[in-house]
C-alpha cells in the first residue's frame, strides 16, 4: 500500500502510465491520488519508497479552501467510481 497519495516522486512504466492516464479524470491536486487509486484498481503493482519530509520554514501553503473542497469531492467521487 501507499501512505501518501499526494506528495512524492512517481515512476510508471510507459505502458502502465498510458493505460491509467486514459481513465483519469481529475486535475490539480487530486490527479496524483486518482492515478494511484486507478493503477491499484486496475491490478498494477504499487509500491512506496519512504522519504523524509521537512516542514516548511518559510512562506505559506498555496492550497486554499477551493482546492481542499475539490480534493474532498474527488475522494468521494473516486470511492463511488472505483
Amino acid at each position: 500500500g501507499v501512505s501518501d497519495l499526494t506528495g512524492s516522486f512517481r515512476l510508471y512504466k510507459k505502458s502502465v502510465l498510458q493505460e491509467v492516464i486514459r481513465k483519469t479524470e481529475s486535475k490539480g491536486y487530486s490527479f496524483q491520488m486518482e492515478m494511484m487509486v486507478r493503477a491499484k484498481a486496475m491490478g498494477f503493482k504499487v509500491a512506496e519508497v519512504p522519504i523524509s519530509f521537512v516542514d516548511r520554514l518559510y512562506g505559506d501553503s498555496k492550497i486554499g479552501s477551493n482546492e481542499i473542497t475539490a480534493y474532498a469531492k474527488s475522494v468521494l467521487s473516486l470511492w463511488v467510481k472505483v
